[in-house]
């Protein structure tokens, strides 16, 4: 063999070497490329959390992706999601052991909310993508670690929450999609105001509120209590405190304002062109809130730095509110508006830019998804800062780049709270 030869093989296999360190690094998901799905490559998911939203993840959410394990720290909730997920599933009830498992793409975390940023930032770190309940996380700060952590690691992130893309919005009687239309090309005028309320078609939902006059009681057998409640304070056991009604309680999530918040308010984040900022003042007319249980409130007002509001009206004081109001008209609810010839007018101008709404092509094309951490933490935050408003009692000043409450030390100590050890973020 000569030399030249030599040379060449060496080379070859140097080469060869440097290549197939190269397609390794390659997410086993992505190799077919974004129009392409051999049948081995079909991307895997788990779901931690199978309670009551957890089940419709289970069965009925991101259905494309098959099914490898179920994870649960209640024993009777588990074995539910084992029946219904098939032979091929796996079920833990430590979130960490999913988590290990290399063949897992996408981890769906549907538990309660004070559980969100721990569980997504672990997912991330793991290599996994996130499909994630709303509302995103439960205090800000959590928001902005869960951002960072996706930007770390390089992971696809979306909030199970739809109404910015698909479907028809509540009591507005239409998708989101025209009334972003009439907004971007100034058919309203300048500045805004949306009103939520019985009125324009939205329920604040204060049957979820938390009781004051709980007494200890011993934990079932199924349910692992410490668990459940993880990074959150210990306090005794009480059926009310957990699964179908944990939201009265400000250690997991902010009663109706948590359940349907980000539900009512992303889409109007996205409305408004508000994704990259966020309001600079925030007050609340509500009575004084219990320390643990989450109460009602009559009013909450975000209010931007442009002018443009959003008005929670939980008592629907304004019988006569649109949906959305401007110097130049409005949009009621059932999508009616006073401006002449709206629906004309409206159908000539440009739509808005398109979405990206398949989770999977996301996952495969390694592209943000239409609701992601970024514009998520956003929408996240109108929710958040309506409750410290709520909690502290007072009208609150906002900083939207720093994230933080303008000269107010008891406001920031809600951004981000202490856990419980040995639960922490990063």
């Amino acid at each position: 063999m000569n030399k030249r030869h030599l040379f060449t093989r060496r080379s070859f296999i140097k080469t060869s070497i440097a290549s197939l360190a190269t397609i390794s690094i390659v997410p086993r998901h992505v190799l077919g490329g974004p129009n392409f799905t051999p049948p081995s490559e079909t991307p895997t998911r788990a779901v931690i959390g199978t309670g009551g939203m957890g089940m419709g993840h289970v069965q009925s959410i991101n259905t494309s992706c098959k099914l490898l394990a179920v994870c649960d720290v209640d024993e009777a909730h588990l074995q539910n999601a084992l029946k219904a997920g098939g032979p091929d599933v796996k079920g833990y009830r430590d979130f960490r052991e999913v988590l290990e498992r290399k063949d897992i793409d996408i981890v769906h975390v549907p538990t309660p909310p004070h559980w969100h940023a721990i569980i997504s930032i672990a997912a991330a770190k793991a290599g996994k993508d996130v499909w994630c309940e709303k509302p995103m996380t439960r205090t800000i700060g959590e928001g902005e670690a869960v951002v960072a952590a996706m930007k770390k690691y390089k992971r696809i992130f979306r909030l199970n929450t739809w109404f910015r893309f698909q479907d028809g919005f509540y009591g507005l009687g239409a998708p989101v999609k025209p009334v972003r239309k009439a907004v971007l090309h100034g058919l309203l005028g300048w500045p805004l105001k949306v009103t939520l309320s019985r009125t324009t078609g939205f329920d604040w939902k204060f049957q979820w509120v938390g009781r004051t006059d709980l007494t200890p009681q011993l934990v079932p057998a199924n349910l692992d209590y410490d668990f459940w409640l993880g990074p959150a304070p210990m306090k005794p056991y009480h059926p009310h405190r957990v699964h179908s009604t944990f939201r009265g309680y400000w250690d997991y999530d902010g009663g109706g304002l948590g359940d349907m918040g980000q539900h009512y308010l992303d889409p109007v984040q996205y409305i408004l062109g508000k994704d990259d900022e966020s309001p600079v003042e925030v007050e609340a007319d509500a009575p004084v809130q219990h320390p643990d249980a989450v109460g009602t409130w009559k009013l909450i007002r975000l209010k931007y730095k442009d002018g443009c509001e959003i008005i929670l009206d939980g008592e629907n004081r304004n019988k006569e509110a649109s949906f959305i109001q401007g110097p130049k008209g409005s949009i009621t609810k059932g999508f009616k508006s006073d401006i002449p010839d709206f629906d004309k007018k409206l159908a000539e101008l440009k739509d808005p830019e398109p979405q990206l709404t398949d989770f999977v092509e996301a996952v495969r094309t390694r592209k943000k998804f239409a609701l992601n951490e970024l514009n998520g933490h956003r929408s996240c935050t109108l929710v958040n800062l309506a409750k410290v408003a709520l909690q502290t009692g007072r009208r609150l000043r906002f900083d939207p780049k720093k994230q933080r409450f303008v000269d107010d030390k008891e406001a920031n100590r809600y951004i981000l709270q202490p856990y419980r050890g040995p639960w922490k973020l990063a």
